[in-house]
């Protein structure tokens, strides 16, 4: 878990390993090639605004139809939603089509910036029981103080302009609270 104050660069931070990861090169930064990445971010900015979920999780995943029907009602999406353009959707079922794409993907490897923003308690439980169960590493910013205690086991805060290791989150938690951060 990446923790740190707002404003200290931890959503740049995302981004740089994102486009090193996903194969946009990075100076020193190199990747083993059996890395499967599951990236999102704030915004959702990896789904495309003018493609509708059905389109985008049946290309993307070269699912037959009903599949992607299907998947998507599980997802909670009516046959009217499942055709409408992205940019035409709640935040709240943005990130639902983006863990629907990340689940699919199989990810070993999380670089997630905030994705329990605009998730529902349920979606936040399930996205944490996937983490879990594959085992994954991963670089995950999030201020929910509930996932963030549930995923992480390693934590770094950005100290200026330095990653510092530290032993977990509740005395970030505490600085936040009191105002300090």
């Amino acid at each position: 878990m990446l923790l740190g104050r707002n404003g200290t660069g931890k959503s740049q931070f995302v981004k740089l390993l994102n486009r090193a990861i996903a194969g946009g090169g990075v100076e020193g930064i190199k990747v083993t090639p059996s890395v499967v990445l599951g990236y999102t971010d704030q915004d959702m900015s990896q789904l495309p605004d003018r493609e509708t979920p059905e389109a985008f999780i049946g290309t993307r995943y070269n699912l037959p139809d009903a599949r992607v029907r299907s998947l998507l009602a599980a997802a909670g999406f009516t046959i009217e939603k499942q055709g409408r353009p992205m940019s035409e959707l709640s935040f709240g079922q943005r990130a639902r089509v983006g863990l629907l794409a990340l689940r699919l993907t199989e990810p070993n490897f999380y670089v997630m910036d905030e994705p329990t923003n605009h998730v529902d308690i349920p979606g936040r439980e399930t996205l944490e029981s996937e983490i879990l169960e594959h085992d994954a590493t991963g670089v995950l910013v999030s201020h929910d103080r509930s996932f963030v205690r549930n995923v992480g086991n390693r934590y770094l805060l950005i100290d200026g302009k330095r990653l510092k290791p530290v032993e977990g989150p509740e005395d970030f938690f505490e600085e936040m609270a009191l105002g300090d951060a």
